[in-house]
């Protein structure tokens, strides 16, 4: 009987490994494969408002918007993956500056509370560590266990607190909702675009939904560069 039960082990933690395996390859598929490319008209590429949180110089000559949800797998997969290397390489280099929009989906209940807590961080100028932070346990505070908003506060709370965050102003922030109206109104931008799917990039007037590899991203940025040069440069003398 013992003997039995040890086989059944076996076969289900075969099975699991099996499973876990297809989910990575699916998701590393998923987050690679091209993506249609949707071309905005003048006035939309041209208007968005100030808001969400930026990283990499003012002067870089292309900025990069992300529309993302921190409950999202596939933004979790581009700022565990990609997001490093692109910042270490585009953004330090100054060929590209990059900007974080809240778009918390309907679709994930605990989305909000997420960016509540990376907007209160930022408060205290530690925006990107909560946002990785976030994205390294997503498991942890979007599991069925975090379905109660009271621990997904309380979870929140730890997260701030393993990053060194002043724990009563993160607390005190957090409970308000101050930061809410900023969360909401980056979402309108995202609607407004017409985007649907996180993570989502405007680059220039080009709209890309998915994940973004390094490549894909330098390639882009290179060709909105080269965009604007031609938009700007002068017309050789007759």
């Amino acid at each position: 009987m013992a003997k039995k039960q040890q086989a059944k082990n076996k076969s289900f933690g075969a099975l699991l490994a099996v499973v876990a395996v297809v989910g990575v390859v699916i998701l590393g598929y998923l987050g690679s494969r091209p993506t249609p490319v949707i071309t905005l008209d003048a006035a939309a590429a041209a208007s968005l408002a100030p808001g969400g949180i930026v990283i990499g110089s003012p002067d870089a000559p292309v900025e990069v918007i992300e529309f993302a949800d921190f409950e999202c797998p596939g933004c979790g997969y581009f700022a565990t993956l990609h997001a490093p290397d692109i910042k270490a390489r585009l953004v330090a280099s100054g060929q590209m500056r990059f900007r974080f929009m809240d778009f918390p989906l309907d679709i994930h209940r605990n989305a909000v509370a997420a960016h509540n807590a990376a907007y209160c961080a930022n408060a205290q100028d530690k925006f990107w560590l909560m946002h990785d932070m976030l994205f390294a346990s997503q498991e942890r505070w979007n599991s069925q266990a975090a379905r109660d908003p009271k621990k997904v506060r309380k979870i929140m709370i730890e997260l701030a607190e393993s990053l060194d965050l002043d724990g009563k102003a993160f607390t005190a922030c957090y409970d308000s909702g101050e930061m809410l109206p900023q969360i909401a109104a980056n979402r309108r931008e995202a609607e407004r675009l017409r985007i649907q799917s996180t993570p989502t990039f405007k680059i220039g007037n080009k709209v890309y939904p998915g994940s973004l590899t390094y490549d894909q991203m330098r390639l882009y940025v290179e060709t909105e560069k080269a965009r604007l040069d031609s938009a700007t440069a002068k017309p050789a003398a007759p």
